[in-house]
């Protein structure tokens, strides 16, 4: 019986005062990164929409900063800020501050507790989830908590847009100024440095020349166009000396046939040259009978 209320009054402790448990996962974006703490729900949290942003919800009743814009869940850890689909889960590293987070009044919660915001009366309405989750695109873009709800602020007067824009630069100078953020800033430039200095390196580094005859040639390396003009050169060089003897092998086989015809022709003039001389011959002796 006691066991059984120690777990009741336990259970409705957790459904009061959520849990947060170390995630042991790491995200990469060029460095380790590693996720928040996550936030354990009994049950899907209420949210209540901030005055004078452009349709920001927070979760009020946690320690930790939960906000819901733009269809995302959003929380800063550690000088860093991380969103996820999801209010309990899914945390991934977003590597810079939201655009919402600077017209975010840094005095909330005490706002929330007092149900005032800046003299006048907040009459807050908590949100279910489910309803936020049906209705936040139209609201967004109809600026419903604005223009129909004055943010639930009794007699509101919107700032005028010059001091808004003052805020804005306040806050975020407020921002760059905490510790946490000042931290993650000098870890960011410190990887950035490493890493440009890694990259540095490596292009710098000089390649080891190998001995004559081992070299390796790399597709497109000047080293290898040479090699194939050289190999051109002789290719070239042999080609012209296979001519080469080809054409002085046809020339004796020409000599070969222009040679009986000039000895047939000769001959022929010395048949020619007996032939005259017989006439000769008989024309004497014809002479002499």
């Amino acid at each position: 019986m006691k066991k059984l209320l120690f777990g009741s009054i336990l259970l409705g402790l957790l459904s009061v005062f959520p849990i947060t448990t170390l995630a042991e996962v790491n995200v990469n974006v060029g460095i380790s990164v590693p996720l928040p703490p996550l936030i354990v729900f009994e049950a899907p949290p209420a949210v209540v929409v901030l005055p004078e942003t452009n349709s920001v919800y927070v979760v009020p009743n946690i320690e930790a900063d939960l906000f819901f814009w733009n269809g995302w869940w959003w929380r800063p850890w550690q000088g860093r800020w991380y969103r996820s689909h999801y209010y309990n889960r899914g945390w991934g590293y977003y590597n810079r501050v939201p655009a919402f987070y600077y017209d975010v009044e840094p005095n909330w919660r005490v706002h929330y507790r007092d149900h005032n915001w800046n003299g006048h009366r907040w009459q807050y309405e908590p949100i279910p989830h489910q309803r936020l989750q049906q209705n936040w695109k139209g609201w967004q873009s109809n600026r419903y908590w604005e223009k129909k709800k004055s943010w639930d602020v009794q007699n509101y007067q919107p700032r005028p847009q010059q001091q808004k824009q003052e805020l804005r630069q306040q806050r975020q100078v407020q921002y760059q100024q905490r510790p946490e953020v000042q931290q993650h800033q000098q870890i960011q430039q410190q990887q950035k440095q490493q890493a440009q200095k890694r990259q540095k390196s490596q292009v710098q580094q000089p390649q080891k020349q190998q001995p004559q005859g081992q070299q390796k040639y790399q597709p497109g390396s000047e080293m290898e166009r040479q090699q194939q003009q050289r190999q051109r050169q002789e290719q070239q060089k042999v080609e012209k000396q296979n001519k080469e003897q080809q054409r002085q092998q046809a020339q004796p086989q020409k000599q070969q046939q222009h040679h009986p015809q000039g000895q047939q022709q000769h001959e022929g003039g010395n048949e020619e040259h007996q032939q005259s001389q017989e006439k000769h011959e008989g024309g004497g002796a014809e002479h002499r009978k």
